[in-house]
């Protein structure tokens, strides 16, 4: 099989995609080169603890601006900030391979936009019912409730590529039953986190997002909701 000259033999990555990795990374390579004292000097050593104070979602202070009523930027600015702080390397690089994968099918079927959109959608709406419905005193940190959003994207796009084809829908969320299965398999092996709220709601609102996000969604929308009345 041979490809034209001027034609690469891969699809290029939707240039979000790769700047939303670049910066997940790129900040994981600045903590751990701080932790060793390769820049920085002696205050980087604490630069990743500095960042999960400022950045990491806390239901706590969401329950308390719910409480007072007062919405200071700085802990709005958590809701989506939270994705870019991860515990560890390993823990960036997992969710940045992931962010790849799945950024770039749901970027060249829907567009740069409706990533973005369902990224930060996704990780606030994520970061929002984790706090109304657990509460738990625990940071939310790491990209993984966006990423999830992204799968839900891809997941509606299968699902309507399967009934296009009048096979069974339901193969469609295969792969989000199948990280959920890590999941509770992990949590039982080293004990369960609440964060798993935070992701399945990131997929359902990326599900969601993508009915409308979808090319011709928005119009099918409002010609179903036309057609009710």
């Amino acid at each position: 099989m041979t490809h034209p000259h001027n034609e690469p033999p891969l699809n290029p990555l939707p240039p979000v995609v790769i700047a939303l990795f670049l910066v997940i990374v790129g900040i994981e390579v600045a903590f751990s080169l701080g932790a060793r004292g390769i820049v920085g000097g002696q205050g980087a050593v604490g630069w990743r603890l500095e960042y999960l104070e400022r950045f990491a979602f806390s239901a706590e202070i969401f329950a308390w601006m719910r409480e007072t009523g007062r919405w200071p930027p700085e802990h709005v600015l958590r809701m989506v900030s939270y994705p870019f702080v991860h515990a560890s390397f390993t823990h960036a690089l997992f969710a940045g391979v992931m962010l790849l994968a799945l950024g770039k099918m749901v970027g060249e079927a829907m567009g740069s936009l409706a990533v973005v959109v369902i990224f930060f959608v996704s990780a606030a709406g994520g970061a929002v019912i984790y706090a109304v419905t657990i509460g738990s005193s625990a940071p939310l940190i790491g990209a993984f409730p966006a990423v999830y959003g992204l799968i839900g994207g891809f997941t509606y796009m299968l699902w309507l590529r399967l009934g296009q084809l009048g096979e069974s829908q339901i193969r469609a969320f295969t792969l989000i039953g199948f990280l959920l299965f890590i999941q509770l398999i992990f949590g039982l092996l080293f004990g369960a986190n609440a964060e798993w709220v935070a992701d399945l709601s990131g997929f359902a609102l990326g599900f969601s997002l993508s009915i409308i996000l979808v090319p011709g969604g928005w119009s099918k929308l409002i010609d179903r909701l036309r057609q009710r009345n």
